[in-house]
């Protein structure tokens, strides 16, 4: 008997301290002022396209587009994980990378132009889509998708932005591929 209470008192102790260490996950507010999308170094405003992913570690990435999430995620396979997150297109709010639902149309504009949207809802999604004509992902399929940017869209953006973009182009970032992890 007391062998039994022993180990269900050490059972119960191991339970509480292993469960006091864990810390539910939650997007932070965006910097406008100072953050940057450690993919392509533009910068991060507060809207539906602001994505961002967590490390185990407890650091924060941020990203302006879901394709640079993808990206640097595909990029740094050895980093863990612990969760990503993105915009609900019409309310802003934040969700679970893989509680949303995806729309993807060359006519979807999003910051770099890799045109996928993400949604909290499927049906509102599907609707989305279907007005556009466009594909709808699941959120299983994210990383399936071809990530390319849409050069055209990109190079329409540019001439909307006058000749200031060029400092602040995509190309010029992707050249540019460093990044303080340590941020």
């Amino acid at each position: 008997m007391k062998k039994f209470l022993f180990f269900s008192i050490a059972g119960l102790l191991l339970l509480f301290i292993t469960g006091c260490g864990l810390k539910e996950i939650k997007p932070r507010a965006i910097d406008e002022k100072n953050d940057k999308c450690v993919q392509c170094h533009m910068s991060v405003v507060d809207d539906q396209f602001a994505t961002q992913l967590t490390l185990e570690n407890g650091k924060t990435y941020t990203f302006d587009d879901i394709g640079c999430m993808v990206k640097w995620t595909r990029e740094n396979k050895a980093e863990n994980v612990a969760a990503q997150f993105v915009r609900d297109y019409e309310s802003k709010e934040w969700i679970l990378l893989e509680n949303a639902i995806y729309v993807y149309d060359q006519e979807i504009k999003t910051p770099m132009a890799y045109n996928v949207i993400s949604f909290s809802d499927e049906q509102k999604a599907k609707d989305f889509a279907a007005r556009m004509d466009a594909d709808v992902i699941a959120s299983s399929k994210l990383y399936d998708h071809q990530w390319e940017v849409n050069n055209s869209m990109m190079m329409k953006m540019k001439e909307e932005m006058g000749s200031g973009a060029r400092e602040h182009s995509h190309e010029e970032g992707a050249m540019d591929n460093t990044h303080n992890k340590d941020e």
